[in-house]
């Protein structure tokens, strides 16, 4: 489907691709991974032509049509369904149907009946987007190109998009950081690594399984080379002068120079998070009392009665409209309540994680400069200390605000409100401009944090590992919901839309509500048990066992260096 062959492309000086080829079969769901910065949303850009490459070639079948996200959707009157009917030409037999799977896609993405009909400009550019998306989808391309499809989007609908492309039956490229949504629908994974392409069949595991192993052999090998290499060296040194040796010297000299040397694999710099450690608080941290809370004087959550201790993990669940970020803003202290009560300690610390705040860091300011104005303007050797815990190095921590990538701004962003080691983190939608690693390391260190965290995410990987209990904002308040995300997911699947719509367009009918079962006869009550502690303990576990496998791996990696054991030297 499709050949890349012998790209190369440098931007500003600066090479991004260079003599790398790859080749998609048809039909394959690929997912691009890199680090941020790499160039993968470039490869994109040339595959779709609106770049032109420095050398080699890109080639599709004669006729093929790539599908795209446009990037800029304006306002105006037309309406979202109009904007994904016009993405299509419309063919004699499929005619008739248009409308009926346009509707269908909107609804799947959040759009109820009346937001499909509203003009684009009531809406915001996140919505936007969605309505983009939407128009991708419906045109039907033979590629499809998708640069962070879910970044848009709530927990409901990237489920929906996930089994939608599931069932796409064409090529698929898509860019994403989303380690749960890749393994779900790619069959392969085209990887951006030192200005290469390489492309392996098989969901993310499988590949981070396979390149580990590759390491693995790889560094065995480079340095059985490499010890080789020093012996036949040395004999040479040593006999290259004497006349009985000269030829062997010789001929060893002509085998060294026939030697290709095996490229070591560079290991990717490891990112890291470090959130300092609070005081302990006695508990409720945060105790919502029959409260309610909005905009001016329209609630848009109401009959909040919640508590939060220094020790929960909590995720907030419900399609985009439904209060979430309101919600997360109470919490924080950011909005009062409209009525009711907000209790919390006096000395109760707050770190909140805005939806936009990256976006808003900018200006000339050094990281050096952020940071010691954050912290009080404490000793440099301590402002360079505390970025470092968001990996910062030395030279980097000189570099100004508006010159970071997206993934810089939202360490920065972390670090800067963690700088008084907060007790409850309140984390909205963090990991959108976060590579995989970058993710990981994020999960590693909330894991690590003594304190409450609250998490509005669409990332299924990092809800899974950090959340121990579900609240769902949805009918305008919020409820505990009583089981786990893949029940949730199910309960979205099977029909019950109940969290999967904005508030404002449902009202439950009391009198269309059948009366609960009687209780079954002689019912026991089924013991108690700790789900929060079982999952936090899984949790752990499986964050033990990861770091583990790596140590692993780089002890194989090293054991396999026969230089370890020259001259009879052993690690101690």
């Amino acid at each position: 489907m499709l050949d890349i062959t012998s790209l190369t492309y440098r931007i500003a000086g600066r090479v991004l691709l260079e003599d790398a080829s790859a080749q998609v079969p048809e039909g394959h769901k690929v997912g691009l991974i890199g680090r941020n910065g790499t160039g993968k949303s470039t490869l994109l850009k040339l595959i779709e032509g609106r770049l032109e490459p420095d050398a080699g070639s890109i080639r599709l079948p004669a006729g093929a049509r790539i599908g795209t996200v446009a990037q800029e959707v304006s306002g105006g009157e037309t309406t979202p369904r109009e904007l994904v009917l016009a993405s299509s030409p419309p063919s004699e037999h499929e005619d008739w149907a248009a409308p009926a799977r346009a509707a269908e896609i909107l609804a799947g993405l959040g759009f109820d009946e009346a937001m499909q009909t509203s003009p684009l400009g009531s809406f915001s550019g996140g919505w936007r987007m969605r309505a983009a998306l939407a128009a991708a989808l419906f045109a039907d391309p033979d590629l499809l190109l998708l640069d962070e499809p879910t970044n848009h989007l709530d927990f409901e609908a990237a489920a929906w998009l996930e089994g939608f492309l599931q069932r796409w039956p064409r090529t698929i490229i898509m860019v994403s950081h989303d380690r749960e949504f890749l393994n779900a629908v790619c069959t392969g994974i085209l990887a951006l690594e030192r200005r290469r392409l390489v492309y392996q069949r098989g969901d993310y595991d499988t590949y981070v399984r396979r390149r580990a192993e590759q390491l693995r052999l790889v560094t065995a090998e480079a340095a059985k080379q490499e010890a080789e290499v020093k012996r036949i060296q040395a004999f040479i040194d040593r006999f290259r002068a004497k006349a009985t040796k000269a030829r062997q010297a010789q001929s060893r000299m002509k085998a060294l120079a026939r030697m290709s040397p095996i490229e070591r694999i560079e290991r990717d710099p490891e990112v890291r998070f470090a959130f300092p450690e609070p005081e302990e608080l006695a508990p409720p941290l945060i105790a919502l009392d029959n409260a309610a809370v909005g905009y001016g004087d329209r609630p848009v959550l109401d009959r909040l009665d919640l508590r939060l201790d220094p020790d929960d993990r909590i995720a907030l669940l419900g399609a985009n409209g439904n209060g979430k970020t309101t919600l997360a803003k109470l919490l924080a202290g950011r909005l009062a309540p409209l009525k009711g009560g907000r209790h919390a300690p006096s000395k109760l610390r707050v770190g909140y994680f805005a939806q936009h705040q990256v976006d808003e860091l900018t200006g000339e300011d050094t990281l050096i400069q952020a940071m010691a104005r954050a912290l009080g303007y404490p000793p440099e050797q301590q402002v360079r200390s505390r970025l470092g815990r968001f990996g910062f190095g030395q030279e980097r921590a000189n570099a100004r605000i508006n010159t970071l990538s997206g993934g810089e701004k939202a360490r920065l962003a972390l670090g800067l409100i963690t700088h008084d080691a907060p007790h409850l983190l309140i984390l909205d939608e963090p990991t959108n401009h976060l590579d995989l690693d970058a993710r990981e390391a994020l999960v590693e260190a909330l894991a690590e944090y003594p304190g409450a965290v609250v998490l509005v995410s669409h990332d299924r990987h990092m809800i899974e590992l950090i959340a121990d209990r579900l609240w769902v904002v949805d009918r305008g308040t919020v409820k505990p919901f009583d089981g786990d995300l893949d029940d949730y997911r199910n309960r979205i699947a099977t029909g019950d839309k109940g969290a999967a719509k904005p508030a404002a367009k449902r009202t439950a009918d009391p009198k269309k509500t059948p009366p609960p079962p009687p209780p079954a006869p002689q019912a026991v009550a089924a013991p108690k048990i700790d789900v929060p502690r079982m999952r936090r303990q899984a949790r752990d576990a499986e964050l033990k066992l990861q770091k583990l496998n790596a140590e692993k791996a780089a002890l194989d990696a090293e054991l396999a260096d026969p230089g370890l054991y020259a001259n009879g030297r052993s690690r101690d």
